[in-house]
């Protein structure tokens, strides 16, 4: 019989069950995984850490279930106490709604805890995306995911899962094509009133209200066939006859509500999931094809592996995150003139636009975090853009709008953030905005001297130390020059205490000054 031990830095099994694995906090669904895949070996057993976003709560009593899907087989089942803390742990938002960690590792407010009114305000919010797409887009728009997996399991969603998910097929084999119906598509969404936003190339995300003052979020996923192999946003692709099996459109029941659906959903759900869907695996994770992921990476976007996480910390650690401006801002501001707009690269929740803006400069707010812009497109008089700094395209958009509309260029602890391709594309920016003046301003964790030892900067991993000669020579590759340079004790984005932090002043000469 598997006996388990829990820690707080995760749960050891000593004979891992094959199956899932799902965890409750005083009878509530918290989490779920499985061992052979999420666990690493440890004293003849399997040792499975907590999910980073779950750390922060782990601090009091609770009882901790281990359990299958079924509830049937219970491997642990007893109090325990983490930390020092003597109230109950609660996994909550600061609104106390309870939250759990969903598929892909976020956390949210599962179907198993919301109330069936808000469950139909969100069916009908989906009917009204579906019927736009539907009877305005001119597009074959359906249910997909874990909804109609829900729909054909049981006809009710999935008690772990968090959200709805639609899809359309777009008729058009090319790239180009595909991206251009996919913004026609949310330009005509956008026009209902809807907050929208873009995910990539063919993936939009609609933001609806609901009663309790939360907040609903429909992804709008495009699918396409290319060069015989059908894709779908996100991640999958394979072998999948769209005429046999997709189109014409058909329709499934989900709560009591009829939805459009894939003519044969089982066959959709297999290419999803696998032959198994029929058999609940709350702790289901997804095997794409990498090859089919860097097409769609090439094709519709850049990189996006580390923006969930940095929702997270704007989610889970805003509290951690000052609100004063930092000491790097009023250096910059000593150094600009009066009147120069600013464009706070890496605004993160706001802290530094808030100061210029008090200073009287007008402020362009960018971020790739949804969080931070939706906290700096509040403040008044900012404008805000949300960019991905290794997608080109992006870059490329930013750098004409900096080039017609010339800024001061603004980075604090954001070039650690960034792998190589991003900080080619943001000196790309400063080359293409700063050539008639104006100076980038970058500050960011250095490589430690020999015989230095710190803690990395936070948040981890997202940030990495850079060696200061490194970022000279990619500057230089860009065209640009170093005019000042210094390295000294600073702080990380949390104000923590750094031994090595390095700032730069960097300028584009004019071409004719070379």
């Amino acid at each position: 019989m598997t006996s388990a031990e829990v820690t707080a830095e995760g749960i050891w099994l000593d004979e891992p069950p094959s199956e899932p694995v799902t965890v409750h906090f005083d009878d509530r669904y918290i989490w779920s995984f499985t061992p052979s895949r999420d666990g690493r070996p440890l004293r003849g057993g399997s040792f499975v850490p907590w999910p980073g976003n779950l750390v922060r709560f782990l601090d009091g009593a609770v009882r901790i279930r281990l359990a299958d899907v079924s509830g049937e087989t219970v491997w642990f089942d007893a109090e325990h106490r983490f930390g020092t803390s003597t109230a109950r742990v609660a996994v909550v938002d600061k609104s106390g709604t309870p939250l759990s960690v969903d598929k892909v590792g976020h956390l949210g407010r599962a179907f198993l805890e919301t109330p069936d009114e808000i469950k139909q305000e969100l069916l009908r919010a989906t009917v009204e995306v579906l019927t736009v797409l539907r009877e305005q887009c001119g597009a074959d728009a359906y249910l997909c995911y874990g909804a109609l997996l829900g729909a054909m399991r049981s006809g009710t969603m999935i008690g772990h899962d968090s959200d709805v998910d639609v899809c359309y097929y777009s008729h058009k084999s090319t790239p180009v094509d595909i991206i251009r119906e996919s913004y026609r598509i949310e330009r005509i969404v956008r026009a209902q009133g809807w907050t929208v936003t873009r995910m990539s190339g063919a993936d939009i995300k609609v933001v609806r209200e609901l009663s309790n003052g939360g907040k609903c979020h429909i992804d709008i996923f495009g699918a396409f066939t290319v060069a015989g192999t059908f894709y779908q946003l996100g991640n999958r692709s394979g072998d999948f006859d769209a005429a046999e099996h997709l189109l014409p459109l058909g329709t499934v029941t989900l709560e009591g509500v009829e939805l459009p659906a894939p003519k044969h959903p089982e066959a959709m759900l297999e290419f999803v999931y696998g032959p198994h869907w029929l058999v609940p695996d709350p702790s289901f994770v997804h095997r794409d094809n990498p090859l089919g992921v860097a097409r769609l990476d090439g094709w519709l976007r850049g990189f996006r592996t580390e923006l969930p996480q940095w929702n997270d910390v704007y989610d889970q650690r805003a509290r951690d995150i000052a609100r004063k401006p930092s000491d790097f801002a009023r250096w910059v501001e000593k150094q600009v003139g009066r009147d120069d707009k600013i464009a706070d690269l890496g605004a993160g929740n706001g802290r530094d636009t808030r100061y210029f803006t008090r200073r009287g400069h007008a402020v362009r707010a960018v971020d790739f975090s949804r969080r931070s812009f939706a906290r700096t497109r509040r403040i008044q008089g900012v404008r805000s853009d949300q960019t991905m700094f290794n997608e080109l395209r992006r870059a490329l958009i930013l750098g004409a709008r900096l080039a017609r509309d010339p800024h001061q260029l603004y980075a604090r602890q954001l070039l650690g953030c960034l792998d190589a391709t991003a900080r080619a594309n943001l000196f790309r920016i400063g080359a293409m905005s700063l050539r008639g003046g104006g100076s980038m301003f970058l500050e960011f964790s250095a490589t430690l001297p020999a015989g230095v030892d710190a803690p990395p900067p936070g948040p981890q991993p997202l940030v990495r130390r850079l060696d200061p000669e490194q970022v000279a020579a990619e500057v230089a590759a860009s065209g640009g020059r170093i005019v000042r340079v210094e390295t000294a004790a600073g702080v990380d984005m949390f104000d923590v205490p750094d031994p090595a932090v390095c700032r730069m002043r960097i300028t584009w000469p004019h071409p004719k000054e070379h």
